[in-house]
Order: structure tokens, then C-alpha cells, then sequence
């Protein structure tokens, strides 16, 4: 009978050292296993890493989020910061491809350029893009067709409604420097929709070449030299990455200025017209969790902005001396008192 009983005993401690083993053995499979199904995704960000850059990537992530997608536990990102640099561009996009990523999101036409130069197969959801069927990322919006996919900023149109803005605000305008990137299509093909509109407005046009901040400077401050000037800044990562020094050139030479993002109104300039581009990070998300889930960006649209919004700030149009119109006011979505 004892006998029975330590035998008993034997088997279940044998059974119980066999348990304990076999799950220690399990566990670094298991911690394997759930290492191989992090999704990983490559962030190549046109803009520098500021407050504004980082409040994009913020939108992304927390949008991910939304639809499952937890950094850390399911997915991670890798984020490059090209600052409009062309050279870092080219370099980061290369160091994403080797990172073998499940899909890259592009941030601007620029960075799209730099990956589809590296991959025609790795999938490239792009945040914001003007024109991606002239430059070539796409086939058509409807059936992208190849790796590439995702929202377009705004059509070339909007550059007349700037200019058309800038008369609204400040009449007696009748020069505008431009500031444009000539390096990139987008730059040509907003300054020719700006210049399509400016004779009929009795305005005439000057570019400025968005390359760094001493040319920046000049050419703005040439510029100053003489009256009834106005200042229209264009779609350009360039030009948001040197969004302090343009907004403080404007104030110094009092020149009345139209931006195309909020984030140049929230940092002193005087008023904002262009797409909500926190709202096509949401969006991008959304197309980044499809990829993931198996679809491919040659079947997703090009999808267009369905959010515009107008900035204003106050205490700018006080300091120009500028009465803003009454309507323009109550169309703002922010006025910055």
C-alpha cells in the first residue's frame, strides 16, 4: 500500500517537472510567435522632427490605434525625418526598404520619389500628395496599379484662390513673391496656377526658390525694397521646414502672407487657407490597416481631401495694420485673438 502511494507520488512529481519543462521549453516559442506577428511599418516623414511633425505622427498612430493597431504590442513604426532634405531622403529610403517593412507610409510627393527609386514592390501608402499621377506614383486614381497609393493634397486650383485671398485681404497688392520648390513638380505646378489667375487680378508675380535659409532671406528681403507687396507660400516640405524664418521675414517687412497650412498661422502668420493635413494621416491609416489586412495599393483609389480649413490670426493683422473682412472672419474655422 505505501508502496502504491510512492509510486503515485513519483509519477505526479515526474509529471510535474515534465509540465514545468515542457512550458519553459514552449515559451521562447511563444515569445517567438508573437514576435513574428508585430506588423512593421516604415515612416518616411518629409518634415523635420518638430512639434508639427510630431503632431502628424501622432494623428497616425493614434488613428492606428482606433482600428487595433497598438505600437508595442501588434505593430511598430520605423520614423525617418527627411526635413525636405533631398540627400537624407534618398539615404532614408533605402535604410526603410532594408528594414523589410510590411508598408511604407510616404509623407509628400518627394519621399514617394525616393522610395519608388528603392522598391516597386514593398506597398507605399502616401499621406499627402499633389499631382501623383503626373509625376508618375501612380497609373490613374482610380486603379493606382502599382505600389503605390493614398491622398491627394489639393488640386493645382487652389494656388488662384490664394492669390484671390491675398486681393480679398489686402487690395492694394499688386506684387506677390511667390515661394515655391523648384526641385520638385509641385512647385512648378502651383506657380503656374497662381500666375494663370494674376493678370486679371493686376498682379504681378515673383518666384522664390525655396533652398535654404540664406536665399530664403534675401530673396524675401530684395523683394521687401519696394511697396504693395504680398507673400503666397506654396505646398513645399521645404517651406514647412523653414516655416519660422518665413513667418518672421513676413513680420519684419510687413508683408501681408497667405499659407497653405494652419501650422503656419498657429507660429505668427496672418492667415491659412489649405487641407486639413492632420485629417489625411487619419485617412492614411485607415489605408495602412487595409494593406496590412492583405489588400493591395494598386486596388485602393487615390482618395482626395474632403477637409479644408481656413486660419486666421489676429494679432498679425493688428500688427500689419489690416482690417480683416468681416465675412472672411466668420468663414475661419480658427482666429487666433
Amino acid at each position: 500500500m505505501a508502496s502504491s502511494r510512492l509510486w503515485g507520488q513519483y509519477v505526479r512529481r515526474r509529471d510535474f517537472i515534465k509540465f514545468v519543462v515542457g512550458s519553459a521549453a514552449a515559451w521562447p516559442l511563444s515569445a517567438r510567435a508573437q514576435r513574428e506577428q508585430i506588423a512593421r511599418i516604415g515612416v518616411l516623414m518629409s518634415v523635420g522632427d518638430d512639434a508639427e511633425g510630431r503632431a502628424r505622427i501622432t494623428a497616425l498612430q493614434q488613428s492606428l490605434q482606433k482600428l487595433g493597431w497598438s505600437e508595442g504590442q501588434n505593430v511598430r513604426l520605423d520614423v525617418r525625418w527627411a526635413a525636405g532634405d533631398a540627400a537624407l531622403e534618398r539615404k532614408f529610403a533605402t535604410e526603410l526598404v532594408a528594414l523589410k517593412p510590411d508598408v511604407i507610409l510616404a509623407t509628400a510627393s518627394p519621399t514617394v520619389a525616393a522610395l519608388q527609386a528603392v522598391t516597386r514592390t514593398v506597398p507605399i501608402v502616401f499621406a499627402h500628395s499633389v499631382d501623383p499621377v503626373g509625376a508618375g506614383f501612380v497609373d490613374s486614381l482610380a486603379r493606382p496599379g502599382g505600389n503605390a497609393t493614398g491622398f491627394v493634397l489639393f488640386e493645382y486650383s487652389m494656388g488662384a484662390k490664394w492669390l484671390e485671398l491675398l486681393k480679398e485681404i489686402a487690395p492694394n497688392v499688386t506684387r506677390v513673391a511667390v515661394l515655391r520648390d523648384p526641385a520638385i513638380a509641385a512647385g512648378t505646378g502651383q506657380f503656374g496656377a497662381i500666375q494663370s489667375v494674376a493678370p486679371t487680378l493686376g498682379v504681378e508675380l515673383t518666384p522664390v526658390n525655396l533652398r535654404d535659409p540664406s536665399e530664403i532671406e534675401r530673396a524675401i528681403s530684395a523683394f521687401a525694397q519696394s511697396s504693395n507687396g504680398g507673400l503666397i507660400v506654396t505646398a513645399a516640405p521645404i517651406a514647412t521646414v523653414h516655416r519660422d524664418l518665413i513667418v518672421t521675414l513676413a513680420a519684419r517687412h510687413k508683408l501681408c502672407a497667405v499659407y497653405n497650412l494652419r501650422s503656419y498661422v498657429t507660429a505668427g502668420g496672418l492667415i491659412s487657407y489649405g487641407t486639413d493635413i492632420y485629417d489625411l494621416y487619419r485617412r492614411a491609416a485607415g489605408y495602412i490597416d487595409r494593406v496590412l489586412k492583405g489588400e493591395k495599393p494598386a486596388d485602393l483609389p487615390v482618395q482626395a481631401p474632403t477637409k479644408f480649413e481656413m486660419a486666421i490670426n489676429m494679432k498679425t493683422a493688428k500688427a500689419l495694420g489690416i482690417t480683416m473682412p468681416a465675412s472672411l472672419v466668420t468663414r475661419a474655422d480658427e482666429v487666433i485673438e
